[in-house]
């Protein structure tokens, strides 16, 4: 089967997954590039493969569709060859030792970014806030470079959570700026879990007096870090 109508009630729908409310309501979302399929099919996410010229997948559900086509439903502006329609995945960790906690990143770069470093630095779990960037943003997608497709990212209640971890044995450290220790001067332990702010507010106060300790990051001549910076600092240091 070849698609070559942008009407085409498939492409009317596949297009649609640009839109946050659709996934959620689909379960469904986009990935764009050979690469980030490659990585989609290992993860056993994928539902549909589109092309345009020569297929470069062996899957059994692949569909070529026409460049006016590819062109509608990518949201790449330089264009794609290929795009893959994918199962949205509740991933969990089993007996974690190193969490992220995010409290309301908006910036898709920022959060695929600090997707990618947990999954490169031994973390097995980021926990989000309600409020933080979604998490199929396509931007979200492109800088987790496939760490995604098999990285756990559970959006909840980080009160909730942070209490719970600490029941759990873990310590909970904070970043901030005023009334924190030195990142050099806090030592490892078995179970630990970071929270990360918002880019302009950071963390908020209540979320910070949950946390077992502050820990700020020692630099010079400069106020502070980008948020997926600082969490690639810290989880290098205290990488599992």
């Amino acid at each position: 089967m070849k698609i070559e109508s942008l009407q085409n009630q498939y492409v009317k729908q596949w297009t649609k997954l640009h839109e946050k409310k659709e996934r959620d309501k689909t379960g469904l979302f986009l990935v764009e590039g050979e690469h980030l399929i490659t990585e989609a099919l290992r993860a056993d996410i994928v539902q549909k493969i589109l092309y345009t010229g020569e297929n470069p997948f062996n899957f059994p559900d692949c569909i070529e569709v026409t460049e006016p086509v590819m062109k509608k439903i990518s949201q790449n502006v330089s264009g794609a060859k290929c795009i893959a329609v994918c199962i949205q995945k509740e991933r969990t960790a089993e007996d974690p030792k190193r969490v992220i906690l995010l409290d309301d990143v908006q910036d898709p770069g920022n959060f695929g970014t600090i997707i990618r470093t947990a999954r490169s630095f031994g973390f097995e779990v980021i926990y989000t806030s309600k409020k933080t960037c979604d998490l199929y943003n396509e931007k979200v997608i492109r800088s987790t470079q496939g760490a995604l497709f098999t990285m756990p990212v559970i959006r909840c209640d980080l009160a909730e959570k942070i209490r719970e971890l600490k029941t759990e044995s873990f310590r909970v450290i904070g970043t901030a700026l005023k009334d924190a220790v030195p990142m050099s001067r806090i030592g490892d332990a078995d179970k630990m879990a970071f929270l990360f702010g918002n880019e302009g507010q950071g963390v908020h106060q209540e979320l910070l007096d949950a946390c077992d300790q502050r820990l700020f990051i020692e630099i010079g001549n400069f106020e502070s870090l980008n948020v997926a910076v600082a969490t690639g600092i810290v989880m290098y240091r205290y990488r599992g």
